[in-house]
C-alpha cells in the first residue's frame, strides 16, 4: 500500500480522463459520475495535498455513490423526452403499419418481409400468402400480427 501513500492531484484526474472514455465506449450513464468523482477529488487533493489516500478513497466511494443515486431518482423523475421515442426499438416503429404476406402464417407462425429485414410473426389464425396484416405488437423480436 506504499503507492497509494504517493497519490496525487493528477492521478485523480488521470483515473477521471479514463473514466469519462470509458462512458463513451460503454455508454449508460453511471462510469461518467465515477469520473466526475475524481476529478472532483484531484481537486480536492491539489488544494489539500496532507489528505491521506485512505479519505481520498472513501471521499471518492461516498461521491460516486451518492451521485449514481442522485442522478437515476433525477432521470426517473424528469425523463428525457425525445421526438423519436422509437429510435432504438426497431419493431416497434412498425406498429400500426399494414403489409402483404408474402409467405402464409401457419399453426400461428410465420414471416414477414418488412424494408430490408425478415421477421418472425405470430397471429391468431392462420393466413394465406398475399393477404394483407396489421401490425398489433413487438414482443422481443417477433411481431404480432393481425389480418386487415
Amino acid at each position: 500500500m506504499e503507492y497509494l501513500e504517493g497519490m496525487v492531484f493528477w492521478h485523480w484526474w488521470v483515473a477521471a480522463i479514463l473514466f469519462v472514455i470509458l462512458e463513451i465506449f460503454a455508454p449508460g450513464a453511471v462510469v461518467i459520475w465515477f469520473g466526475a468523482s475524481a476529478a472532483f477529488i484531484g481537486l480536492l487533493v491539489f488544494l489539500m495535498p496532507e489528505l491521506s489516500w485512505e479519505i481520498q478513497f472513501g471521499l471518492w466511494g461516498a461521491l460516486s455513490l451518492a451521485a449514481v443515486i442522485v442522478s437515476r431518482r433525477y432521470l426517473k423523475k424528469n425523463p428525457i423526452h425525445t421526438d423519436r421515442p422509437t429510435l432504438n426499438k426497431r419493431g416497434s416503429e412498425y406498429v400500426g403499419r399494414t403489409y402483404t404476406l408474402e409467405n402464409g402464417i401457419e399453426n400461428g407462425w410465420g414471416k414477414l418481409n418488412v424494408d430490408d429485414t425478415t421477421w418472425k410473426v405470430t397471429c391468431s389464425d392462420d393466413l394465406s400468402a398475399g393477404e394483407k396484416v396489421k401490425v398489433t405488437g413487438v414482443d422481443g423480436t417477433v411481431l404480432n400480427v393481425e389480418k386487415a
